[in-house]
């Protein structure tokens, strides 16, 4: 919401979670000691409207879909990504040890540092992370490219993230 100018942050929850709270106790206990501060507020607000002026959203849209059919083209049959979910361009890869299974990697193996490694190396910054499934093990690799990427950018970025992943993966 504040495009890394401003902290801030909201809540979406579903009609089922919500009634839950308003059927409960009514009461959402919540915040910090900056909640609802007006240069935040002021700073997601300004976003907000650049995203609406310029037309961002259906770009980013258009630009998740094609995202996400580059990654499913290169890592959608690959015998250690277990899935690949996300929307728009908030996209992320499950790394596992077995497809079938979805067996994760042992966390002993640090696999997403070797992959921020690599991708770094690459010229790919990107989020991986490790302790997904449970605290401990479970690797990802979370990938949220800015809102004004251009499609030949998205080819670049799957390439690298290619390289990153399987360098990654042949060091183990």
């Amino acid at each position: 919401m504040g495009a890394g100018y401003q902290p801030i942050g909201a809540t979406l929850v579903s009609a089922k979670i919500y009634n839950a709270i308003a059927q409960g106790s009514g009461f959402f206990q919540h915040g910090h000691t900056y909640i609802g501060h007006a240069t935040a507020c002021a700073g997601a607000l300004a976003v907000q409207k650049v995203i609406e002026s310029r037309q961002l959203l259906p770009q980013i849209v258009r630009r998740g879909e094609q995202l996400r059919t580059r990654l499913m083209d290169r890592f959608g049959e690959h015998l250690n990504i277990g899935d690949i979910r996300g929307r728009g361009l908030f996209m992320g890869l499950e790394l596992v040890r077995d497809r079938g299974t979805k067996a994760p990697f042992d966390p002993s193996l640090k696999l997403n540092a070797r992959i921020k490694k690599a991708a770094m190396q690459a010229g790919l910054m990107c989020y991986p992370m490790g302790g997904t499934l449970d605290g401990q093990r479970g690797d990802h690799v979370l990938l949220a490219p800015p809102f004004i990427v251009e499609e030949t950018h998205l080819d670049e970025l799957v390439d690298k993230l290619d390289t990153a992943i399987n360098t990654s993966l042949a060091s183990l």
